[in-house]
């Protein structure tokens, strides 16, 4: 374990805390409205201004290390627990749970160290042989056979894998708006479903990250992505928008605790 006990100790407590009380990571109360001349059908929680900073995309420490240094990996299980406070993995593993969606092929943005998928395929969501994983890592030690690593660029390569589940956890931030929109044609012609879940971009979850940090005893390289991070996530419709998702229909929720969630569907 990268991770000494007593650092562990704060942090399974808030990431417990959240898995106990799901009113911490419940969806924000949403609205639905079309805009006009356009044929998206947007989900959505419209933030004033004043709870809102501007977008900033900036380099991340963990991005500049290699995979297999201590601080990437202190920095990848501190990212798990984040995820855990936070609720993504809970709330995909529900997403990917529907009776419409078995059976079908997934593709993952920015699988990291491919903590998410090997959840789902413990709790028998989905098989291996229908996961493909993407992201600039090698493949972790602990991925299945059965399953599919691509260690590549996402913009380097003329077409995405097929599939009809496209997943992105804490991933999509990183992009530009003008990559955003490249991904939006890239996306796979099977692909019915998009899952994201990105942080939410407010003035309030720069308060809490720091609190988590302070909490938790966060490394240096976790504390300044997690910043980073927030203020690259999003708000409103900015995700569907970036990613011109006109012919989709697609729901956007907030939590408490800084999940910006997206589900997309057409």
């Amino acid at each position: 374990m990268i991770l000494q006990e007593s650092q562990l100790i704060p942090a399974v407590i808030v990431a417990e805390l959240a898995e106990e009380h799901p009113a911490l990571n419940h969806e924000a109360p949403v609205s639905e409205h079309r805009v006009p001349g356009g044929g998206i059908r947007k989900t959505c929680w419209h933030l004033n201004d004043k709870s809102l900073i501007t977008r900033a995309v900036l380099p991340e420490l963990l991005d500049t290390l290699h995979h297999d240094d201590v601080g990437a990996r202190r920095s990848r299980e501190e990212l798990r627990m984040i995820n855990g406070v936070m609720g993504n993995y809970r709330w995909l593993r529900r997403r990917l749970s529907e009776p419409q969606l078995e059976g079908q092929r997934v593709l993952e943005l920015g699988a990291g160290d491919g903590a998410f998928a090997r959840q789902v395929w413990r709790e028998g969501i989905t098989n291996p042989s229908l996961w493909t994983a993407l992201d600039l890592t090698p493949e972790p030690d602990e991925w299945s056979r059965e399953a599919r690593w691509l260690q590549r660029d996402l913009f380097t390569i003329s077409a995405l894998p097929e599939a009809e589940i496209v997943v992105a956890n804490l991933f999509l931030h990183h992009l530009q708006d003008i990559q955003l929109a490249a991904l939006g044609r890239l996306l796979p012609l099977a692909c019915h479903t998009l899952l994201a879940c990105e942080p939410a971009r407010r003035r309030v979850h720069i308060f809490q990250g720091r609190a988590l940090s302070a909490l938790a005893g966060l490394s240096k390289v976790t504390h300044h992505d997690m910043l980073v991070s927030i203020r690259a996530g999003f708000a409103n419709d900015e995700l569907p928008e970036a990613l011109g998702l006109h012919d989709w229909q697609a729901r956007i929720s907030l939590t408490a605790l800084g999940a910006y969630r997206l589900e997309a569907r057409r």
